[in-house]
């Protein structure tokens, strides 16, 4: 059978080609309309069926496709003044992270970015001091680093734009650049070190596809979107990823 081609060297069936795929449009779908949270919700339901070998990789394409085209069907309300500092930070901690020979646990790693994310969400003097470059250039850095262990980093990035601008067009803009460049980087360095998944291709295809469709109906939900309830909806995701992220640490404890 054709169809069967599709998942051909893999452990997956056609059905869970077929979920992933879905799961694919619907992360890209809601990280157009809001911001963010596709990421980890695809990140999630992948973790569930792809070996840890292939599911970072695998993710941080499918996450560089989704966002690239966000980013470019947003282009004209890109801030690229925060690239350069955020980039040079990112360079920075993907090197360390990914070289590092003796790491962090991830559930502690999960511990820090949840709580971070809680006090930069709901602390008011974070919002109103905008960060600079160096502030970026930490961001950078810091989520760099996380994302070699747990892939999905944009909440731990969101706080940073979301304080950073006024119109939720250039959040979810500048917010897409900054992971594309993230996720490219990402990308490189797993390839440098030795990635193969020629098999896990066609799913691949199939992802990007999928993420690219979710992300043209995302767009157009963002711009019916209220100003002011796209940022209570912000607040209110980014917590309930903070949880998320809070209760998979605590799950992975080694008690």
């Amino acid at each position: 059978m054709v169809l069967d081609l599709l998942v051909q060297g893999t452990n997956l069936s056609l059905a869970t080609y077929g979920g992933l795929c879905v799961a694919a449009l619907a992360g890209s779908l809601v990280s157009a309309s809001i911001g963010l949270g596709g990421g980890v919700l695809t990140l999630a339901v992948m973790a569930l069926v792809l070996p840890p070998s292939i599911l970072l990789p695998i993710h941080g394409l499918v996450q560089a496709s989704s966002n690239g085209f966000r980013a470019l069907l947003l282009r004209s309300h890109v801030r690229l003044h925060v690239l350069l500092p955020f980039a040079a930070g990112t360079g920075l901690g993907v090197w360390v992270g990914g070289n590092l020979a003796i790491s962090l646990e991830v559930w502690l790693l999960q511990l820090i970015l949840a709580l971070f994310v809680l006090y930069a969400t709901w602390v008011p003097g974070f919002r109103s001091n905008r960060p600079g470059n160096w502030k970026f250039f930490g961001c950078g850095t810091g989520s760099g680093f996380v994302t070699m262990f747990v892939g999905g980093t944009g909440p731990l990035v969101a706080p940073f734009v979301n304080a950073a601008f006024d119109k939720r067009q250039e959040v979810v803009a500048t917010h897409a650049t900054l992971m594309t460049f993230q996720h490219v980087l990402k990308v490189i360095f797993f390839g440098l070190a030795g990635f193969s998944g020629a098999a896990y291709l066609p799913l691949l295809i199939g992802l990007l596809l999928s993420g690219v469709i979710g992300t043209w109906i995302g767009r157009r939900v963002l711009n019916k979107l209220n100003e002011r309830l796209f940022r209570r909806i912000m607040r209110w995701v980014l917590t309930a990823l903070a949880a998320q992220l809070l209760y998979a640490a605590i799950s992975g404890m080694s008690i």
